[in-house]
């Protein structure tokens, strides 16, 4: 049976190095993992008991596509909470995670063939996920020195429809600024380039709190989810937000594509909001990580690496070491048992330099991770 170009995407390496790491544990390996992004925690407990009541007396069917009003609503308080914003709750759309807030913002801003910006390194997932719906990637090659962000004389020139811009980053962790973010977004209304933010890691932050493109402009698509700072990955629920007039362009999409988000994950998403006190005490373990991981990896011989300003990753230049991480990723595995993810994943050009370490674990299992590391660089004679 024939197959269409459009689905003729890249495999996401990190799910192959999950895998490998699973069968290395399936054999009685004991694998620390460094490579997926995803919190070792499980969603926040009084969601879970709140949910376990909710389903005694509810059948759990199909919500409204737009997603559970009350959800809606507690959504928008957050926005008051963290960005001192007062955000009509009918802009915010209840999404099957952050991917399908992508699907149905490519979907309803381009055409086939339209050229869309991303970052590189990236979340891999961006361009697949343009290739399968046929539009164009560009690629925005970013630099070490700017803590792998643009700046907007990057947009310049490139003839573009949109950028998905990701702040705090995927797999840096670095951060734009509110006078950097503004700066992107008033360079793309000026070109009439579509604004889409990628704000999954907001709330993962170290210094300081991350800027929504929303304190800047109402003219942009911002994309959400639990599964990070909310520690929900495996339940599939996010949210986006949309400027007024495309809200129910987003809601015929939704509809067709995927009739709702979980209900039962909804339900657990509209209780995890109030679990202040665990959620600070997940970020607390990020924090003591973050320490952690900065001063182990450069103990290791890893000293050029970009310091995260929010998520739980590390991206660590190898080329002193390897010209092929890919290699490198399965030599660790194999001789250290700690899983980390090739910079292919994220960057097809320049990533067989590079390394996405992820601290997103116990403390427990990072201070193992990095002892194993460390014996394998002495091994190998790196440091």
């Amino acid at each position: 049976m024939r197959k269409s170009n459009r689905g003729n995407v890249d495999p996401f390496i990190v799910m192959d190095v999950m895998e490998n790491a699973r069968k290395a544990e399936e054999k009685g390996e004991d694998i620390v993992h460094m490579e997926v992004g995803q919190p070792g925690t499980a969603a926040p407990i009084e969601a879970q008991r709140q949910l376990i009541e909710k389903m005694k007396n509810d059948s759990m069917g199909y919500t409204v596509a737009l997603g559970i009003p009350e959800l809606r609503k507690r959504i928008s308080q957050l926005y008051g909470d963290w960005y001192n914003l007062d955000l009509n709750p009918d802009r915010i759309i209840i999404t099957s995670g952050s991917s399908a807030g992508f699907i149905l913002s490519f979907s309803s801003l381009f055409d086939a063939k339209d050229r869309v910006g991303i970052c590189s390194p990236g979340y891999p997932s961006y361009r697949q996920i343009l290739k399968a719906q046929d539009l164009e990637t560009v690629l925005i090659e970013t630099k070490f020195e700017n803590n792998f962000q643009p700046f907007a004389s990057d947009l310049k020139g490139l003839n573009l429809s949109g950028v998905l811009i990701a702040s705090p980053a995927n797999p840096t962790g670095s951060m734009l600024n509110h006078n950097q973010l503004e700066s992107l977004i008033l360079s793309s209304l000026e070109q009439n380039i579509s604004f889409i933010s990628d704000e999954i890691y907001h709330g993962i932050e170290y210094e300081k709190k991350a800027t929504t493109a929303l304190q800047i402009t109402n003219q942009c698509y911002v994309i959400n989810s639990f599964s990070k700072y909310f520690s929900m990955t495996g339940w599939r629920v996010g949210w986006m937000v949309v400027p007024e007039d495309h809200i129910r362009q987003i809601e015929r999409l939704a509809q067709n594509m995927f009739i709702c988000a979980p209900h039962a994950s909804q339900i657990a998403a509209l209780h995890a909001l109030d679990c202040e006190d665990e959620l600070k005490n997940n970020l607390d373990v990020y924090k003591e990580n973050r320490k952690l991981m900065i001063k182990g990896l450069k103990d290791s011989g890893f000293t050029k690496i970009s310091s995260p300003d929010g998520a739980f990753y590390i991206y660590a230049d190898v080329s002193k070491f390897c010209n092929d991480s890919l290699e490198f990723a399965n030599r660790v595995l194999k001789e250290a048992k700690v899983a980390i993810t090739p910079g292919l994943d994220f960057d097809s050009k320049r990533g067989n330099s590079t390394i996405r370490f992820s601290y997103a674990r116990s403390t427990e299992d990072i201070i193992k991770g990095l002892e194993k590391l460390n014996i394998f660089m002495k091994n190998n004679k790196y440091i």
